[in-house]
C-alpha cells in the first residue's frame, strides 16, 4: 500500500482538484478544513475523504470506477455507508472509523464493497484522521485497494478446513459395544466384495454357556471379547462386522468353498474353547455359525446373503451341530416365506414386548408423553433391541404384521392409562400400506382409546410405497383427532419433502446431530436452522438423545419444543408406567 503521504495532495492542489473535479454537494459549501500534507494521488486510485462540515464525502474516480457508480450529490454518510458498504460488513466499518476518528491514529481494516450491478468484491482500507486549524479531528480519509483474489483465496481455505472438520473421514461406522462395523457399513461391503468376484459370508452367534445363566446379562461385554479373538485369527483381507445383538459376521472375500468352510470351523472352534474374561467372572461360550457362499453374477443381495446366514446359524443350533453350509443362496421367495414363518412365530409366543421412553416437555418441564419402543426377547428372556428384526423384515415386506401386533398392544396400555400420551413408530411400508387406516379405526373403537392420546410417528419414510394410502392414512387419523410424526428429521433426502406432503405435527430431530450439539458449532447451525424450519411451517420439534444438561439448555435456547434421552429417562417395561404423574424438572 502506498505510504500515506503519496496518496492526499495538499490543500492547495486538493482544492484546485476540486474546483476542477466537483465532488461535494453545492450544499456542503466552498469552504473546507485545512488538510495534512500530502501529495497529489494518481488519478485512478481508490480513495475517499469524509469531512464532517456537511456530513458530505470526496471521492476518486478510482473508487467509483470500483463501485460502477459515482454517489449521489443528496446522499449523506449514512446513506453512502448502507448503500455501499456489504450489510455483514457495516458494524466492521463504523467500527474502523469510530476508533480512528477517536483515538487519532490509522486503522486498517479489511470490509466488502457493493457494486452498482449487485456483485460486491474486497477492499483493504487505510483510515486516517483529518484535523482542523484547531487540532480537533473533523474528518476521515481512506485509502483503499482491492484485494478480493487475496480474499477469495483466504475463503477458500476456510471453507476447505470448515469441510474438512465437519465431514466424516469415512462413511465406516463403528458399533460402539465391539468396535466392528455396523449391520449397514457392512452389508455395503459385502456388496462391493460381490462385485469384485466371489467369497463367502459367515455369520456366528455367540451366547455365554448355559451353565453362566446367572450372567447372560454380560452378553455385550462377551461379544466384544469374541471379536477380538476372531479379529486374531481372520485373514488380512477378511472383514468383520456386528450382524445383530448376538452375533458376529465374517465376510471372506476372494475364499474358495473348501477355504471358507475350513475357516468358519476354526471360527466356531476358538470361541467355544476361549475363556472369556468379563470385568467380574470367567464365562465360556456356546457359538453357532451360518455359512453362505456368494458369486459375482448372483441375484441375491447383502441383505439377502446376511438372511440366509442367520437362518443356517439357527439351523445349526437347532441341529446341534457347529456349522450350517448354504452353497448356494435362498430363493427370493423361500426366504421371504421363511421370514413371515418366523415373525408369526415370535408374535405368537410373545418374544415381542413393549417399552416406554418419556418425553419432556420444554415449556412446562412436565414428562407427558413417552415413545413406544419394541423389544426382541432373547433366549434369555433378555430384551434386544429390533434394528435387526425391523430391518430384514422391511426388506422382505413383513413389517405390517409387526407393526399392527406394536400399535394393538399400545392401544391397551393407552387405554388402562388415560392420562398418558403415546408415540407410537410406523414403517414407511406400513403407513402406505392400504389396510392400515382400517385396522387403527377399529382399534381405537375396540379399545376405547381416546384418539388425542396418540401420535404415530413415521419411520423409513423413503420406503413408503403408496403415498396416496400414506397420505389418506394421515388426513383420517388427523381427523380422528390423532396426531402425525416425522422421525429423525435432517437424516434422510425426503425429510423436507414429506413436511409438504404429510399434515405433520410433531418432528424429532436426528439425535446424530444432538449427541455431540455443545461442542459442535456445525450441529448448532443445523439445528437452529431445523428448528426455525419447523416454526415457520408450524410444526413441534423433539430432539432425540440429550444426555446431559449443557444439551438441553440449548436445545431450550433453540426454541426446542420437546427433549428425549437418558437425561430425561431411560425406557422402561409399559407394565412399569403407574398412573399419571407429573415429572417436574430443573430448568
Amino acid at each position: 500500500m502506498t505510504a500515506p503521504d503519496e496518496r492526499f495532495p495538499r490543500p492547495r492542489a486538493l482544492r484546485d482538484r476540486l474546483s476542477r473535479r466537483p465532488r461535494l454537494s453545492p450544499n456542503a459549501g466552498p469552504q473546507q478544513p485545512r488538510l495534512p500534507e500530502s501529495r497529489t494521488p494518481v488519478e485512478d486510485e481508490a480513495w475517499f475523504t469524509y469531512l464532517a462540515d456537511g456530513d458530505r464525502i470526496v471521492w476518486s474516480d478510482g473508487l467509483a470506477s470500483l463501485l460502477g457508480r459515482p454517489p449521489r450529490d443528496t446522499e449523506v454518510s449514512r446513506q453512502i455507508l448502507a448503500r455501499h458498504v456489504h450489510r455483514d460488513d457495516h458494524a466492521k466499518a463504523l467500527g474502523s472509523i469510530t476508533r480512528a476518528w477517536t483515538a487519532r491514529e490509522p486503522v486498517r481494516t479489511t470490509v466488502r464493497l457493493m457494486r452498482a450491478d449487485g456483485g460486491w468484491f474486497d477492499v483493504d482500507c487505510k483510515l486516517e484522521p483529518i484535523a482542523g486549524d484547531d487540532g480537533a479531528v473533523n474528518g476521515i480519509r481512506g485509502a483503499l485497494r482491492d484485494v478480493s483474489a487475496r480474499e477469495r483465496a483466504r475463503r477458500e481455505v476456510a471453507r476447505l478446513t470448515r469441510r474438512g472438520e465437519t465431514v466424516r473421514a469415512s462413511v465406516i461406522e463403528p458399533d460402539p459395544a465391539t468396535g466392528l462395523l455396523t449391520r449397514a457399513r457392512f452389508a455395503d461391503e459385502i456388496d462391493r466384495a460381490q462385485r469384485r468376484g466371489g467369497g463367502a459370508l459367515l455369520v456366528v452367534r455367540v451366547e455365554p454357556d448355559r451353565e453362566d445363566g446367572e450372567r447372560f446379562d454380560r452378553n455385550a461385554d462377551l461379544l466384544h471379547r469374541a471379536a477380538r479373538v476372531l479379529e486374531g485369527i481372520v485373514r488380512p483381507d477378511d472383514l468383520l462386522g456386528r450382524a445383530g445383538p448376538h452375533e458376529i459376521a465374517v465376510l471372506l472375500p476372494g475364499a474358495s468353498w473348501v477355504m471358507a468352510r475350513r475357516q468358519a470351523d476354526l471360527f466356531v472352534e476358538a470361541l467355544r474353547t476361549q475363556p472369556f474374561v468379563l470385568p467380574d467372572a470367567w464365562v465360556h461360550a456356546r457359538a453357532w455359525a451360518g455359512l453362505v457362499r456368494f458369486r459375482p453374477d448372483g441375484e441375491a443381495g447383502s441383505h439377502d446373503l446376511l438372511i440366509d446366514a442367520e437362518q443356517a446359524w439357527r439351523q445349526a443350533r437347532e441341529a446341534d451341530r457347529p456349522v450350517t453350509l448354504v452353497a448356494d443362496p435362498v430363493p427370493a421367495r423361500a426366504r421371504q416365506g421363511t421370514y413371515r414363518n418366523r415373525v408369526a412365530d415370535a408374535l405368537g409366543t410373545d418374544r415381542f414386548t413393549l417399552f416406554a421412553q418419556p418425553i419432556l416437555e420444554l415449556q412446562t418441564n412436565l414428562v407427558l408423553r413417552h415413545e413406544v419402543l419394541l423389544r426382541v426377547l432373547d433366549g434369555t428372556g433378555g430384551p434386544q433391541s429390533p434394528i435387526q428384526v425391523l430391518d430384514t423384515a422391511e426388506r422382505l415386506d413383513a413389517v405390517y404384521d409387526i407393526d399392527l401386533w406394536v400399535v394393538e398392544r399400545a392401544m391397551e396400555v393407552a387405554a388402562s392409562l388415560p392420562g398418558h400420551f403415546f408415540q407410537i413408530n410406523l414403517s414407511g411400508r406400513t403407513v402406505g400400506d392400504p389396510r392400515l387406516t382400517g385396522e387403527v379405526e377399529a382399534l381405537i373403537d375396540r379399545y376405547g382409546v381416546n384418539p388425542e392420546q396418540l401420535t404415530f410417528e413415521i419411520t423409513e419414510t423413503a420406503l413408503i410405497g403408496n403415498l396416496s394410502e400414506a397420505r389418506h392414512f394421515a388426513d383420517r387419523i388427523r381427523d380422528l383427532g390423532c396426531q402425525l410424526a416425522l422421525d429423525d428429521f435432517g437424516s434422510g433426502y425426503a425429510s423436507f419433502r414429506y413436511l409438504r406432503l404429510f399434515p405433520i405435527d410433531l418432528v424429532k430431530i436426528d439425535g446424530e446431530y444432538v449427541r455431540n450439539l455443545v461442542h459442535s458449532p456445525e450441529d448448532q447451525v443445523l439445528v437452529r436452522a431445523l428448528v426455525q424450519v419447523c416454526q415457520a411451517y408450524g410444526i413441534h420439534t423433539v430432539a432425540e438423545f440429550v444426555q446431559d444438561e449443557p444439551t438441553l439448555r440449548m436445545l431450550r435456547e433453540f426454541g426446542v419444543d420437546y427433549v428425549q434421552g437418558y437425561l430425561i429417562g431411560r425406557p422402561e417395561p409399559v407394565a412399569a408406567l403407574g398412573p399419571p404423574t407429573q415429572r417436574l424438572r430443573p430448568s
